[in-house]
């Protein structure tokens, strides 16, 4: 069995299910809320997992917290605080840990957000996605262009200096002109980070069942990521992965633990996670109903456990490791998963041919311009044989 000879970071993740309204083009696990949030049973349900974690898991310092969903700010500051209280009192938390909170400009209460500092969050996402409002409501959103604005103020004025704006593209009927306004929006409003994400039809979702008139084809898409680029650029955002931009020091720590590797804890409906032992890798997933989680949780049953096998662990390091503009090297293979470099080399053969990746000398492995654009393409190319030929 492979396993890491020395243990790679730890960050952990906090699923919150619940969404005002399902947005069409999402495939997260999340849910509409009908009725009341459920807040106190959750809440208690994701004592109960952080408790019930093993001593040793808990003595590894937490690189980053993130509270994702769903919409987490759906859940009173008084509600995470306590949340994040058991967490401080129960795991060691690296020094200036990074605490994100994902937040939809529709669905909060502005006056929450000095609450939420208090609590500990320390960094904030917000899910602005267009500043035009036909797109918005294209995309099925529950919020105006004028509500983001708003909520990035008022977390500015209640003390947040680390913000990020989610930003999609190749939208509906969207042009070139029309995207890059769109970051340019984003841009005045000055927030420490910026994702610029193509919007994609993923499989269950409303949209992969009827999908929207006017989608910008891929050579229109690619127009419009090189000219939002540019336009971010010229900002001094940089690009350190292929979705995000940042600003010098403020790029998001707990992303960048997954991207390279690292381990992370996953509690709540739905959440996955990747932890290392000394006998070898594992994946762990809970139920991603809130019912059957919460029953699970209740009756104390373990979560699904999976080991990572050789071929899978090539796969997903290669798959996350090619996100990153600057690659990764043979030695952080090595180091993450316990296996030989030489695994890589099948692969990396295949992608050199193709022209989709530069190599140097030193080990580092990163897309080159062409992987860039072809990324998919790329990172395929390190899928397991068996799923290879089922596909």
């Amino acid at each position: 069995m492979n396993a890491p000879a020395e243990l790679p970071p730890l960050s952990l993740y906090l699923h919150f299910p619940w969404c005002v309204a399902k947005c069409p083009y999402c495939d997260f696990n999340s849910y509409s809320l009908s009725g009341e949030l459920p807040a106190a049973d959750y809440s208690a349900a994701l004592l109960a997992e952080l408790a019930a974690q093993p001593a040793a898991l808990k003595q590894r310092p937490l690189q980053s917290v993130f509270l994702g969903g769903g919409t987490p700010s759906l859940f009173s500051p008084d509600v995470l605080n306590t949340i994040l209280t058991a967490v401080r009192a129960q795991f060691v938390l690296a020094d200036n840990c990074e605490i994100t909170l994902e937040a939809n400009p529709g669905a909060l209460e502005h006056a929450a957000f000095g609450g939420y500092l208090e609590a500990g969050i320390n960094r904030l996402s917000l899910g602005a996605q267009s500043f035009s409002d036909a797109m918005l409501q294209s995309l099925g959103r529950v919020h105006c262009s004028a509500e983001t604005r708003e909520a990035f103020a008022e977390a500015r004025a209640a003390g947040f200096d680390n913000i990020n704006l989610d930003l999609m593209y190749a939208l509906p009927g969207q042009t070139v002109q029309q995207a890059v306004a769109d970051v340019a929006a984003a841009i005045a409003l000055q927030p420490e980070h910026i994702s610029f994400y193509h919007l994609t039809l993923e499989p269950n979702t409303v949209f992969f069942a009827r999908v929207p008139a006017g989608l910008p084809d891929a050579d229109m898409a690619w127009e419009i990521q090189a000219a939002g680029a540019a336009r971010l650029a010229a900002a001094g955002y940089q690009n350190y992965e292929v979705s995000a931009w940042g600003m010098p020091g403020r790029y998001s720590r707990h992303n960048l633990n997954y991207w390279t590797y690292g381990d992370y804890l996953g509690l709540g409906a739905g959440a996955h996670g990747k932890l290392s032992a000394a006998d070898g890798i594992f994946r762990e997933q809970r139920p991603a109903h809130p019912r059957a989680y919460l029953q699970q949780v209740a009756a104390g049953e373990p979560m699904s456990r999976s080991a990572v096998g050789a071929a899978d662990a090539v796969f997903e390091f290669m798959l996350n490791g090619m996100r990153l503009r600057d690659g990764v090297t043979a030695a952080q293979f090595e180091q993450r998963t316990g296996l030989s470099a030489a695994l890589l080399e099948p692969g990396l053969q295949a992608a050199t041919e193709r022209g989709l990746i530069d190599r140097s000398e030193s080990g580092r492995m990163r897309p080159s311009p062409h992987g860039w654009r072809f990324l998919d393409d790329l990172q395929g190319i390190f899928l397991p044989p068996a799923e290879k030929a089922a596909g």
